[in-house]
């Protein structure tokens, strides 16, 4: 692969977890031929100052890349706009991008898998996302990847045409999924995502994640997984700007994938075995229920 897509990395406040990133990445077999661009957003108060001013000495002297381009925010711009805006600014010149935030360590075949898979898909309108990151699953398939709704943004990829059609307008999105939707669109009763659009629409959260899943899932597109993880996100650990004092998830921490060789699904059908499995093993204890589910969206849909 001589043409590879450009890696944008985000970071804020976090600096030993970046360089935790970064090193992973720099290990990666195919870092000294890709370009990074890595986007530091200012600090929105003086407690964040510090360690904003910490990460930006850091990334001065990061090395081992084809090229390393840095972005620094003269305001605090907030996760959703610095990585949205970034992603635009970098998939516009490209055509296709590679996403990493400052809290994940990857694998050295990631950015094999994730530039094989951009390459495979390119000509695939139906495949909307790839995603380097799975839960802790156990999938008894032939190939080394499936499909399926569900977007997962713990290191991933995409195109400068299925980006280019994000929706980002809560009141849109709620007027537009039926009762129906919202349940497949909540990984069939196991989730509670139609409520993170809610609380954005409230003014309570400010993210981004959850409209880019919205808009793949309106399109009826699909996202493709690795049955095995190639990343790790080690920043749930109180870290991050809505962090809490909870210590880290020991039970989604998983030994990496470094298979390179890899096949890919050529049907592009959803993987009932991975939906089946999310519900049964990885999202068990979030379950609302198909009764209590239904009583919850009969009133209206996004139950408001």
């Amino acid at each position: 692969m001589s043409d590879l897509a450009p890696i944008a990395l985000f970071a804020y406040d976090r600096p030993q977890h970046l360089q935790n990133t970064v090193d992973s990445l720099q290990r990666d077999d195919l870092a000294a031929q890709s370009e990074v661009i890595i986007f530091s957003d200012a600090p929105k108060d003086a407690f964040a100052s510090e360690n904003v001013d910490l990460v930006r000495q850091y990334i001065k002297n990061i090395t081992g890349f084809k090229s390393l381009n840095i972005v620094e925010r003269d305001e605090n711009w907030g996760s959703a706009r610095s990585i949205t805006e970034g992603i635009s600014e970098v998939i516009e010149k490209n055509g296709r991008i590679i996403v990493i935030e400052d809290d994940l360590v990857i694998s050295p075949a990631f950015l094999t898998f994730m530039n094989k898979a951009l390459e495979f898909y390119r000509d695939h309108p139906n495949i909307w996302h790839i995603s380097g990151y799975n839960y802790p699953m156990q999938l008894d398939v032939d190939q080394d990847a499936f499909f399926w709704r569900l977007m997962v943004c713990w290191g991933w990829a995409t195109w400068a045409d299925r980006w280019a059609q994000l929706e980002t307008d809560a009141e849109k999105i709620m007027s537009e999924f039926g009762r129906k939707d919202i349940y497949r669109f909540n990984m069939d009763g196991y989730e509670k995502y139609s409520g993170q659009i809610i609380d954005n629409r409230n003014g309570k959260l400010k993210t981004w994640a959850i409209f880019w899943y919205a808009t793949i899932f309106r399109e009826n597109g699909l996202c493709l997984n690795p049955v095995h993880t190639y990343c790790n996100n080690m920043g749930d650990d109180g870290s991050g700007e809505r962090g809490t004092n909870k210590g880290l998830d020991q039970r989604n921490i998983q030994e990496l994938n470094t298979r390179k060789d890899i096949t890919f699904p050529v049907n592009e059908l959803e993987s009932v075995l991975a939906v089946e499995e999310f519900g049964r093993n990885v999202k068990p204890s979030s379950q609302i229920g198909f009764p209590r589910l239904m009583r919850y969206i009969r009133r209206k849909p996004f139950g408001v």
